[in-house]
Protein backbone atom coordinates (compact mmCIF):
# COMPACT_ATOMS: atom_id res chain seq x y z
CA UNK A 1 0.00 0.00 0.00
CA UNK A 2 1.29 3.45 -0.67
CA UNK A 3 -0.67 4.99 2.16
CA UNK A 4 1.58 4.29 5.76
CA UNK A 5 -0.74 6.40 7.35
CA UNK A 6 -3.15 5.98 10.20
CA UNK A 7 -5.76 6.08 6.99
CA UNK A 8 -4.35 2.77 6.13
CA UNK A 9 -5.58 1.02 9.53
CA UNK A 10 -8.90 -0.60 9.01
CA UNK A 11 -8.04 -2.07 5.97
CA UNK A 12 -5.03 -3.69 7.45
CA UNK A 13 -6.76 -4.87 10.34
CA UNK A 14 -9.92 -5.75 8.07
CA UNK A 15 -7.71 -8.37 6.23
CA UNK A 16 -6.46 -9.88 10.09
CA UNK A 17 -9.91 -9.95 11.81
CA UNK A 18 -12.73 -9.05 9.39
CA UNK A 19 -15.55 -10.46 11.54
CA UNK A 20 -14.02 -9.22 14.52
CA UNK A 21 -15.91 -6.28 17.00
CA UNK A 22 -14.40 -2.80 16.35
CA UNK A 23 -17.24 -0.47 17.88
CA UNK A 24 -20.05 -0.83 19.87
CA UNK A 25 -22.34 1.77 20.11
CA UNK A 26 -25.69 2.43 21.30
CA UNK A 27 -27.05 -0.51 19.98
CA UNK A 28 -24.84 -0.58 17.19
CA UNK A 29 -22.03 -3.20 16.35
CA UNK A 30 -19.13 -2.51 13.60
CA UNK A 31 -16.93 -5.31 13.02
CA UNK A 32 -13.93 -4.16 10.92
CA UNK A 33 -15.17 -5.31 7.71
CA UNK A 34 -17.88 -2.63 8.30
CA UNK A 35 -15.17 -0.16 9.55
CA UNK A 36 -12.70 -0.36 6.81
CA UNK A 37 -15.94 -0.38 4.12
CA UNK A 38 -17.57 2.94 5.89
CA UNK A 39 -14.27 4.73 5.74
CA UNK A 40 -13.89 3.64 2.05
CA UNK A 41 -17.29 4.91 1.72
CA UNK A 42 -16.68 8.40 3.63
CA UNK A 43 -13.43 8.60 1.99
CA UNK A 44 -15.14 8.86 -1.23
CA UNK A 45 -17.91 11.22 -0.31
CA UNK A 46 -15.58 13.57 1.57
CA UNK A 47 -13.86 13.89 -2.17
CA UNK A 48 -16.95 14.90 -3.81
CA UNK A 49 -17.42 17.78 -1.54
CA UNK A 50 -13.66 18.63 -2.92
CA UNK A 51 -10.96 17.54 -0.16
CA UNK A 52 -7.69 16.29 -0.99
CA UNK A 53 -4.36 15.84 0.22
CA UNK A 54 -3.33 18.43 3.22
CA UNK A 55 -7.21 19.98 3.56
CA UNK A 56 -8.80 19.75 6.99
CA UNK A 57 -12.32 17.93 7.62
CA UNK A 58 -13.65 18.85 11.44
CA UNK A 59 -16.11 17.29 13.41
CA UNK A 60 -18.48 18.87 16.08
CA UNK A 61 -20.15 16.52 18.66
CA UNK A 62 -20.31 14.23 21.51
CA UNK A 63 -18.48 10.91 21.74
CA UNK A 64 -19.71 9.32 17.94
CA UNK A 65 -17.79 6.34 15.97
CA UNK A 66 -17.77 9.36 13.47
CA UNK A 67 -14.63 10.49 15.42
CA UNK A 68 -12.79 7.74 14.36
CA UNK A 69 -14.60 7.41 10.79
CA UNK A 70 -13.39 10.96 9.90
CA UNK A 71 -9.83 10.08 11.33
CA UNK A 72 -9.09 7.23 9.14
CA UNK A 73 -11.07 8.81 5.76
CA UNK A 74 -9.37 12.17 6.36
CA UNK A 75 -6.04 9.36 6.65
CA UNK A 76 -7.56 7.68 3.35
CA UNK A 77 -6.78 10.68 1.71
CA UNK A 78 -3.46 12.33 2.80
CA UNK A 79 -6.52 15.05 4.58
CA UNK A 80 -6.03 16.78 8.46
CA UNK A 81 -8.79 15.30 10.60
CA UNK A 82 -9.45 18.52 13.16
CA UNK A 83 -12.10 17.34 16.24
CA UNK A 84 -13.42 19.92 18.15
CA UNK A 85 -14.85 20.55 21.57
CA UNK A 86 -18.43 20.13 21.81
CA UNK A 87 -18.70 22.21 24.43
CA UNK A 88 -17.54 25.37 22.59
CA UNK A 89 -19.61 28.52 21.93
CA UNK A 90 -20.50 29.82 18.19
CA UNK A 91 -17.34 31.83 18.50
CA UNK A 92 -14.96 29.59 19.55
CA UNK A 93 -15.82 27.21 16.82
CA UNK A 94 -15.95 29.82 14.32
CA UNK A 95 -12.18 30.83 15.64
CA UNK A 96 -10.73 26.70 15.21
CA UNK A 97 -12.64 26.40 11.37
CA UNK A 98 -11.20 29.89 10.13
CA UNK A 99 -7.33 29.07 11.77
CA UNK A 100 -7.41 25.59 10.54
CA UNK A 101 -9.22 26.12 7.44
CA UNK A 102 -11.68 23.73 7.23
CA UNK A 103 -13.32 23.25 4.49
CA UNK A 104 -15.81 20.25 6.04
CA UNK A 105 -17.51 20.56 9.45
CA UNK A 106 -18.99 17.37 10.31
CA UNK A 107 -21.18 17.93 12.80
CA UNK A 108 -24.37 16.04 15.38
CA UNK A 109 -27.87 17.54 14.91
CA UNK A 110 -28.14 18.74 18.54
CA UNK A 111 -25.48 21.65 17.73
CA UNK A 112 -26.41 22.54 14.48
CA UNK A 113 -27.19 26.19 15.41
CA UNK A 114 -23.62 26.58 16.33
CA UNK A 115 -22.24 24.60 13.35
CA UNK A 116 -24.55 26.73 11.16
CA UNK A 117 -23.56 30.11 12.33
CA UNK A 118 -19.72 29.27 13.27
CA UNK A 119 -19.73 27.94 9.23
CA UNK A 120 -21.38 31.09 8.29
CA UNK A 121 -18.91 33.58 10.21
CA UNK A 122 -15.88 31.53 9.40
CA UNK A 123 -16.26 30.76 5.43
CA UNK A 124 -17.50 28.27 3.33
CA UNK A 125 -17.38 25.01 5.00
CA UNK A 126 -19.66 22.42 3.86
CA UNK A 127 -21.89 20.88 7.03
CA UNK A 128 -22.38 17.68 7.49
CA UNK A 129 -25.15 16.05 10.04
CA UNK A 130 -24.32 13.34 11.69
CA UNK A 131 -28.00 12.60 13.52
CA UNK A 132 -31.56 13.30 12.04
CA UNK A 133 -32.40 15.29 8.89
CA UNK A 134 -30.51 17.55 7.91
CA UNK A 135 -31.08 21.39 6.73
CA UNK A 136 -31.12 22.61 3.17
CA UNK A 137 -27.67 23.85 3.45
CA UNK A 138 -25.89 20.87 5.09
CA UNK A 139 -26.02 17.27 3.62
CA UNK A 140 -26.66 14.04 5.75
CA UNK A 141 -23.83 11.25 6.86
CA UNK A 142 -25.51 8.31 6.81
CA UNK A 143 -26.46 9.40 3.01
CA UNK A 144 -23.15 10.39 1.98
CA UNK A 145 -21.38 7.20 2.89
CA UNK A 146 -24.34 5.01 1.70
CA UNK A 147 -24.34 6.70 -2.04
CA UNK A 148 -20.48 6.64 -1.91
CA UNK A 149 -18.56 4.16 -4.21
CA UNK A 150 -16.70 1.40 -2.57
CA UNK A 151 -13.47 1.21 -4.48
CA UNK A 152 -10.50 1.56 -2.79
CA UNK A 153 -8.34 4.26 -2.57
CA UNK A 154 -4.94 4.48 -2.06
CA UNK A 155 -2.70 7.17 -1.97
CA UNK A 156 0.30 8.09 -1.08
CA UNK A 157 0.61 9.31 2.89
CA UNK A 158 3.65 9.29 5.13
CA UNK A 159 4.70 9.23 8.50
CA UNK A 160 5.73 13.06 7.90
CA UNK A 161 2.41 14.05 6.59
CA UNK A 162 0.32 15.63 9.47
CA UNK A 163 -2.82 12.89 10.77
CA UNK A 164 -4.71 15.75 12.75
CA UNK A 165 -4.87 19.15 14.41
CA UNK A 166 -5.97 19.51 17.97
CA UNK A 167 -6.86 22.54 19.94
CA UNK A 168 -5.41 23.13 23.23
CA UNK A 169 -8.50 24.30 25.95
CA UNK A 170 -7.17 27.68 25.76
CA UNK A 171 -7.30 28.48 29.72
CA UNK A 172 -4.86 30.97 28.88
CA UNK A 173 -5.92 32.54 25.68
CA UNK A 174 -6.78 31.80 22.13
CA UNK A 175 -6.67 28.04 21.62
CA UNK A 176 -3.44 26.88 19.52
CA UNK A 177 -4.08 23.87 17.03
CA UNK A 178 -1.48 21.12 17.43
CA UNK A 179 0.28 19.58 14.49
CA UNK A 180 0.22 15.74 15.32
CA UNK A 181 1.21 14.23 12.09
CA UNK A 182 1.09 10.05 11.18
CA UNK A 183 4.28 8.95 12.65
CA UNK A 184 3.48 11.04 16.17
CA UNK A 185 0.37 9.71 16.35
CA UNK A 186 1.97 5.46 15.69
CA UNK A 187 4.42 6.67 18.56
CA UNK A 188 1.58 7.79 20.55
CA UNK A 189 -0.70 4.89 20.20
CA UNK A 190 2.57 2.28 20.52
CA UNK A 191 3.56 3.40 23.50
CA UNK A 192 0.65 2.43 25.70
CA UNK A 193 0.51 -0.71 23.59
CA UNK A 194 3.97 -1.42 24.78
CA UNK A 195 3.75 -0.16 28.03
CA UNK A 196 0.40 -1.55 29.53
CA UNK A 197 0.21 -5.21 27.32
CA UNK A 198 -2.24 -4.25 25.18
CA UNK A 199 -3.58 -7.48 23.41
CA UNK A 200 -6.41 -8.24 21.09
CA UNK A 201 -9.28 -9.32 23.25
CA UNK A 202 -9.12 -5.58 24.71
CA UNK A 203 -12.53 -4.48 25.54
CA UNK A 204 -11.73 -1.01 25.85
CA UNK A 205 -14.18 1.81 27.57
CA UNK A 206 -14.66 4.95 25.87
CA UNK A 207 -16.30 8.12 27.67
CA UNK A 208 -13.72 10.51 28.10
CA UNK A 209 -14.58 13.08 25.19
CA UNK A 210 -12.49 11.90 21.84
CA UNK A 211 -11.77 15.39 20.96
CA UNK A 212 -9.12 14.97 23.94
CA UNK A 213 -5.72 12.62 23.02
CA UNK A 214 -6.17 10.39 26.04
CA UNK A 215 -9.82 9.24 24.74
CA UNK A 216 -8.25 8.88 21.11
CA UNK A 217 -4.86 8.26 21.19
CA UNK A 218 -4.55 6.05 24.72
CA UNK A 219 -7.78 4.56 24.51
CA UNK A 220 -9.57 4.38 20.86
CA UNK A 221 -6.82 4.08 18.55
CA UNK A 222 -4.41 1.40 20.50
CA UNK A 223 -7.13 -0.73 20.85
CA UNK A 224 -7.96 -0.85 17.42
CA UNK A 225 -4.62 -1.24 16.14
CA UNK A 226 -4.51 -4.91 18.42
CA UNK A 227 -7.95 -5.63 17.55
CA UNK A 228 -10.06 -5.41 20.48
CA UNK A 229 -13.35 -3.78 20.87
CA UNK A 230 -14.00 -0.07 21.36
CA UNK A 231 -17.16 0.76 23.35
CA UNK A 232 -18.22 4.83 22.85
CA UNK A 233 -20.25 6.35 25.42
CA UNK A 234 -21.48 10.19 24.29
CA UNK A 235 -20.95 11.18 27.75
CA UNK A 236 -20.64 10.16 31.44
CA UNK A 237 -23.01 8.59 33.57
CA UNK A 238 -20.91 7.10 36.51
CA UNK A 239 -24.03 4.37 37.21
CA UNK A 240 -23.84 3.44 33.22
CA UNK A 241 -20.25 3.05 33.41
CA UNK A 242 -20.47 0.88 36.22
CA UNK A 243 -23.38 -1.47 34.62
CA UNK A 244 -20.97 -1.67 31.23
CA UNK A 245 -17.77 -2.48 33.13
CA UNK A 246 -19.68 -5.79 34.51
CA UNK A 247 -21.73 -6.08 31.40
CA UNK A 248 -19.60 -5.99 28.71
CA UNK A 249 -16.38 -7.01 30.94
CA UNK A 250 -14.23 -3.66 30.40
CA UNK A 251 -10.67 -4.30 30.34
CA UNK A 252 -9.36 -1.47 30.30
CA UNK A 253 -10.54 2.69 30.21
CA UNK A 254 -8.99 6.07 31.19
CA UNK A 255 -10.40 8.34 33.38
CA UNK A 256 -9.67 12.14 35.30
CA UNK A 257 -9.68 12.04 38.23
CA UNK A 258 -13.16 13.64 39.23
CA UNK A 259 -14.54 10.39 36.76
CA UNK A 260 -13.16 7.87 39.01
CA UNK A 261 -14.39 9.55 42.76
CA UNK A 262 -17.94 9.51 40.70
CA UNK A 263 -17.84 6.25 39.80
CA UNK A 264 -16.54 5.19 43.31
CA UNK A 265 -19.39 7.56 45.40
CA UNK A 266 -22.20 5.69 43.03
CA UNK A 267 -24.32 3.53 45.22
CA UNK A 268 -23.55 0.15 42.99
CA UNK A 269 -20.05 0.63 43.43
CA UNK A 270 -19.42 -1.80 46.03
CA UNK A 271 -21.92 -4.47 44.31
CA UNK A 272 -20.35 -4.07 40.82
CA UNK A 273 -18.48 -6.77 39.78
CA UNK A 274 -14.63 -4.87 38.36
CA UNK A 275 -12.90 -7.58 37.85
CA UNK A 276 -12.66 -7.89 34.06
CA UNK A 277 -10.66 -4.39 34.62
CA UNK A 278 -6.55 -5.30 34.06
CA UNK A 279 -5.62 -1.83 34.70
CA UNK A 280 -7.37 1.89 34.58
CA UNK A 281 -5.51 4.73 33.50
CA UNK A 282 -6.00 7.85 35.32
CA UNK A 283 -4.57 11.61 34.07
CA UNK A 284 -5.14 15.05 33.35
CA UNK A 285 -5.51 16.49 36.84
CA UNK A 286 -3.02 15.27 40.34
CA UNK A 287 -4.65 12.58 41.47
CA UNK A 288 -5.81 12.68 44.80
CA UNK A 289 -3.95 10.09 47.05
CA UNK A 290 -7.81 8.78 48.30
CA UNK A 291 -8.74 8.17 44.57
CA UNK A 292 -5.65 5.89 44.52
CA UNK A 293 -6.22 3.64 47.43
CA UNK A 294 -10.17 3.57 46.95
CA UNK A 295 -9.54 1.46 43.59
CA UNK A 296 -6.49 -0.17 44.91
CA UNK A 297 -8.81 -1.45 47.96
CA UNK A 298 -11.02 -2.88 44.87
CA UNK A 299 -8.35 -4.99 43.10
CA UNK A 300 -7.85 -2.44 40.27
CA UNK A 301 -4.47 -1.64 38.88
CA UNK A 302 -5.26 2.67 38.76
CA UNK A 303 -2.23 3.17 36.60
CA UNK A 304 -1.53 7.26 36.90
CA UNK A 305 -0.03 9.11 33.37
CA UNK A 306 0.98 12.19 32.36
CA UNK A 307 0.91 13.45 29.43
CA UNK A 308 -0.27 17.17 27.07
CA UNK A 309 -1.99 17.29 23.84
CA UNK A 310 1.54 18.30 22.76
CA UNK A 311 2.87 14.81 23.24
CA UNK A 312 0.06 13.06 21.96
CA UNK A 313 -0.68 12.85 25.45
CA UNK A 314 1.84 10.04 26.62
CA UNK A 315 5.12 11.41 28.43
CA UNK A 316 5.39 8.83 32.04
CA UNK A 317 3.25 5.84 32.57
CA UNK A 318 2.72 4.15 35.69
CA UNK A 319 2.70 0.69 34.57
CA UNK A 320 0.53 -1.97 36.12
CA UNK A 321 3.55 -4.18 37.79
CA UNK A 322 4.51 -1.18 39.54
CA UNK A 323 0.90 0.49 40.37
CA UNK A 324 0.93 -0.45 43.99
CA UNK A 325 4.34 -0.35 44.48
CA UNK A 326 4.87 3.38 43.61
CA UNK A 327 1.87 4.43 43.68
CA UNK A 328 1.23 8.22 43.55
CA UNK A 329 3.62 8.63 40.88
CA UNK A 330 3.09 8.91 37.33
CA UNK A 331 5.53 6.24 36.71
CA UNK A 332 8.70 6.90 34.27
CA UNK A 333 9.25 7.97 30.53
CA UNK A 334 6.76 5.99 27.93
CA UNK A 335 9.17 3.09 25.67
CA UNK A 336 9.91 5.65 22.97
CA UNK A 337 9.59 8.84 24.95
CA UNK A 338 12.29 10.84 26.92
CA UNK A 339 11.58 12.70 29.88
CA UNK A 340 13.79 15.07 32.01
CA UNK A 341 12.99 17.26 34.92
CA UNK A 342 14.73 20.58 35.29
CA UNK A 343 15.42 23.60 36.92
CA UNK A 344 15.37 27.16 35.32
CA UNK A 345 19.01 26.61 34.05
CA UNK A 346 17.87 23.59 32.04
CA UNK A 347 19.88 21.49 34.57
CA UNK A 348 18.69 17.83 35.73
CA UNK A 349 17.57 18.06 39.31
CA UNK A 350 18.27 15.20 41.57
CA UNK A 351 15.93 13.03 43.57
CA UNK A 352 13.22 14.47 45.40
CA UNK A 353 14.32 17.82 43.71
CA UNK A 354 11.30 20.07 42.01
CA UNK A 355 11.77 21.52 38.65
CA UNK A 356 10.31 21.82 34.99
CA UNK A 357 9.25 18.71 32.97
CA UNK A 358 10.21 18.75 29.62
CA UNK A 359 9.61 15.55 27.24
CA UNK A 360 11.75 14.33 24.03
CA UNK A 361 10.58 11.70 21.69
CA UNK A 362 8.81 10.67 18.26
CA UNK A 363 5.33 11.41 19.74
CA UNK A 364 5.84 15.27 20.43
CA UNK A 365 4.24 17.34 17.89
CA UNK A 366 5.88 19.18 15.24
CA UNK A 367 4.45 22.55 16.19
CA UNK A 368 1.64 24.74 16.56
CA UNK A 369 -0.86 25.27 13.53
CA UNK A 370 0.14 28.51 11.85
CA UNK A 371 2.18 29.98 15.00
CA UNK A 372 6.10 29.20 14.11
CA UNK A 373 6.89 31.39 17.08
CA UNK A 374 4.96 29.48 19.21
CA UNK A 375 6.22 26.76 18.36
CA UNK A 376 10.14 28.24 19.00
CA UNK A 377 8.88 29.10 22.36
CA UNK A 378 7.35 26.22 23.14
CA UNK A 379 10.83 24.14 22.95
CA UNK A 380 14.70 24.33 24.27
CA UNK A 381 18.01 22.81 23.70
CA UNK A 382 16.37 21.58 20.16
CA UNK A 383 13.60 19.12 20.46
CA UNK A 384 12.61 19.19 24.15
CA UNK A 385 8.99 20.12 25.03
CA UNK A 386 8.71 22.73 27.42
CA UNK A 387 5.45 21.25 29.60
CA UNK A 388 5.03 24.47 32.22
CA UNK A 389 4.75 21.45 35.13
CA UNK A 390 6.67 20.42 38.27
CA UNK A 391 7.74 17.22 38.68
CA UNK A 392 9.54 15.39 41.44
CA UNK A 393 12.27 12.81 40.27
CA UNK A 394 12.12 9.94 43.36
CA UNK A 395 15.51 7.65 43.42
CA UNK A 396 14.25 5.07 40.72
CA UNK A 397 13.30 7.79 38.37
CA UNK A 398 9.95 7.78 38.74
CA UNK A 399 8.05 11.21 39.20
CA UNK A 400 5.85 13.04 40.95
CA UNK A 401 3.61 15.72 39.28
CA UNK A 402 3.62 18.67 42.06
CA UNK A 403 1.85 21.28 40.26
CA UNK A 404 1.85 23.63 36.58
CA UNK A 405 3.90 26.46 36.78
CA UNK A 406 1.65 28.79 36.00
CA UNK A 407 -0.87 27.52 39.67
CA UNK A 408 2.30 27.73 42.04
CA UNK A 409 1.60 30.50 44.43
CA UNK A 410 4.34 32.66 45.60
CA UNK A 411 3.55 34.01 49.31
CA UNK A 412 5.79 35.66 51.24
CA UNK A 413 8.93 34.49 49.18
CA UNK A 414 7.74 30.89 49.94
CA UNK A 415 6.31 28.51 46.86
CA UNK A 416 2.75 26.93 47.25
CA UNK A 417 2.15 24.12 45.13
CA UNK A 418 -1.99 23.77 45.26
CA UNK A 419 -2.13 19.93 44.38
CA UNK A 420 -0.73 19.09 47.82
CA UNK A 421 -2.85 21.58 49.58
CA UNK A 422 -6.09 20.41 47.53
CA UNK A 423 -4.84 16.56 48.46
CA UNK A 424 -5.50 17.35 51.85
CA UNK A 425 -8.38 19.79 51.97
CA UNK A 426 -10.09 16.11 50.16
CA UNK A 427 -9.41 14.13 53.15
CA UNK A 428 -11.82 15.95 55.09
CA UNK A 429 -15.31 14.67 55.52
CA UNK A 430 -17.85 15.59 52.74
CA UNK A 431 -15.62 17.18 50.79
CA UNK A 432 -15.92 16.24 47.21
CA UNK A 433 -14.16 18.42 44.91
CA UNK A 434 -11.81 21.52 46.01
CA UNK A 435 -9.37 24.17 44.15
CA UNK A 436 -6.49 26.47 45.63
CA UNK A 437 -5.56 29.43 43.70
CA UNK A 438 -3.90 32.79 44.51
CA UNK A 439 -4.76 35.78 45.34
CA UNK A 440 -3.54 39.26 45.87
CA UNK A 441 -2.73 40.32 49.50
CA UNK A 442 -1.13 43.00 50.58
CA UNK A 443 1.46 41.69 53.03
CA UNK A 444 2.44 38.74 51.38
CA UNK A 445 2.01 39.33 47.91
CA UNK A 446 0.02 36.61 47.37
CA UNK A 447 -1.68 33.89 49.40
CA UNK A 448 -3.92 30.72 48.62
CA UNK A 449 -7.54 30.72 48.44
CA UNK A 450 -9.69 27.37 48.74
CA UNK A 451 -12.83 27.04 46.82
CA UNK A 452 -14.62 23.45 47.75
CA UNK A 453 -17.54 21.57 46.64
CA UNK A 454 -19.36 19.54 49.12
CA UNK A 455 -21.48 16.13 49.50
CA UNK A 456 -25.19 16.70 49.38
CA UNK A 457 -26.18 17.29 53.12
CA UNK A 458 -22.38 18.07 54.00
CA UNK A 459 -21.14 21.43 55.84
CA UNK A 460 -18.10 22.47 56.58
CA UNK A 461 -16.74 25.49 58.69
CA UNK A 462 -14.20 28.01 58.72
CA UNK A 463 -13.39 26.59 62.27
CA UNK A 464 -13.37 23.00 60.74
CA UNK A 465 -11.79 23.88 57.35
CA UNK A 466 -8.74 25.48 59.55
CA UNK A 467 -8.63 22.21 62.17
CA UNK A 468 -8.20 20.39 59.64
CA UNK A 469 -5.41 21.86 57.80
CA UNK A 470 -3.28 23.11 61.02
CA UNK A 471 -0.49 20.44 61.80
CA UNK A 472 -0.83 18.30 58.48
CA UNK A 473 0.62 21.42 56.39
CA UNK A 474 3.02 24.30 57.30
CA UNK A 475 1.24 27.09 57.84
CA UNK A 476 2.50 29.01 55.30
CA UNK A 477 0.56 26.67 52.73
CA UNK A 478 -2.89 26.93 54.54
CA UNK A 479 -5.20 28.90 52.47
CA UNK A 480 -6.28 32.07 53.94
CA UNK A 481 -9.63 32.01 52.74
CA UNK A 482 -12.66 29.28 52.15
CA UNK A 483 -15.19 29.56 49.71
CA UNK A 484 -18.38 26.81 48.79
CA UNK A 485 -19.75 26.57 45.26
CA UNK A 486 -22.20 24.69 43.82
CA UNK A 487 -19.63 23.42 41.12
CA UNK A 488 -15.87 24.14 40.25
CA UNK A 489 -15.62 25.36 36.99
CA UNK A 490 -13.66 23.07 34.41
CA UNK A 491 -13.21 22.43 30.39
CA UNK A 492 -14.87 19.85 28.39
CA UNK A 493 -11.68 17.47 29.87
CA UNK A 494 -12.42 17.46 33.35
CA UNK A 495 -9.47 19.78 34.31
CA UNK A 496 -10.29 22.89 36.91
CA UNK A 497 -10.15 26.21 35.23
CA UNK A 498 -8.22 28.39 37.95
CA UNK A 499 -7.68 31.13 35.63
CA UNK A 500 -11.93 31.36 35.99
CA UNK A 501 -12.09 31.25 39.95
CA UNK A 502 -9.05 33.80 39.99
CA UNK A 503 -11.08 36.31 37.52
CA UNK A 504 -14.13 35.38 40.26
CA UNK A 505 -12.93 35.36 43.78
CA UNK A 506 -9.77 37.80 43.61
CA UNK A 507 -11.22 40.85 45.37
Amino acid sequence: MYNQGTGSWPHRRSRQSPDAVAIKFRDTVHTYRDLDERVTHLAHALRTLGVGPGDRVALLSANHPAYLEALFAAGVLGAIFVPLNARLTTPEVAYSLEDSGSSVLIHSAALTDIAAEAVAQSGNAHRVVLDGDPDETASSYESIIAEASTERIDVPVSHDDPCFIMYTSGTTGRPKGVVLTHGNVVFAVMNPIVDLDFVSDEVSLVAAPLFHTAALDFVALPTLLKGGAVLIEEGFEPGRILQLIERERVTYSFGVPTMLDAMSSHPDWDTTDLSSIRRWVVAAAPVPPRTLHTYTARGIKLCQAYGLTETGPGALILTPNNAERKLGTAGVPHFFTDVRVVDPEGVAVGPHERGEIQISGPNVMTGYWNKPDATASAFTDGDWFRSGDVGVPDDDGFVTIVDRLKDMIISGGENIYPAEVEAAILDLPGVVGCAVFGVPDEKWGEVGRAAVTLAEGATLTDAEFFSHLTGRLAKYKIPASLIVLDEIPRNATGKIRKDKLRAMFSD
